[in-house]
């Protein structure tokens, strides 16, 4: 099977997984330092949905890492259906949490006003849900690839 751009064990792969990591991370981090975000529970969701996500990808970068070191082909059928199924999952959850706290900071910023009459770091909410788009984006690209690199083996 010829390689595509995002397969497993290749460069482009481990600069895919190492960009989901990295915007997951940058989504928890801005949250965590966002005040009073454990009052809403979609955020606490989008934390725990993006930290998973992060580890996730950090696993498999590290085994992209270690392929590419040894150039080895990660493309056996059982690695891949593995691959498939994580990557589903954590870009089921990960579009949920997204979506979920957007709903709450557009309920927030722009429905009730409370942006404009409380103190709601309502630009740090804006920024750590957009980073959790960005990172259901890039999973969401490569849990296609993957399910096609398995419907080919």
């Amino acid at each position: 099977m010829k390689k595509l751009l995002g397969s497993p064990g290749t460069k482009t792969g481990l600069v895919l997984r190492l960009g989901q990591c990295g915007f997951a991370t940058a989504s928890v981090a801005v949250m965590v330092f966002a005040a009073e975000f454990s009052n809403f529970t979609a955020f606490c969701y989008l934390i725990a949905s993006m930290g998973l996500q992060a580890l996730w990808s950090f696993g498999l970068a590290c085994l992209d890492v270690y392929a590419l070191r040894i150039k080895r082909d990660l493309q056996s059928p059982v690695l891949v259906s593995l691959f498939v199924v994580g990557d589903w999952v954590s870009a089921t959850l990960s579009l949920a949490a997204a979506c979920s706290s957007a709903g709450i900071v557009v309920l927030y910023s722009h429905d009730l006003g409370f942006c404009k009459t409380h103190y709601y770091p309502c630009a740090k909410y804006e920024l750590s849900v957009a980073f959790a788009f960005i990172t259901w984006f890039l999973v969401s690209i490569s849990s296609h690839l993957m399910f096609w690199i398995l419907a080919s083996i």
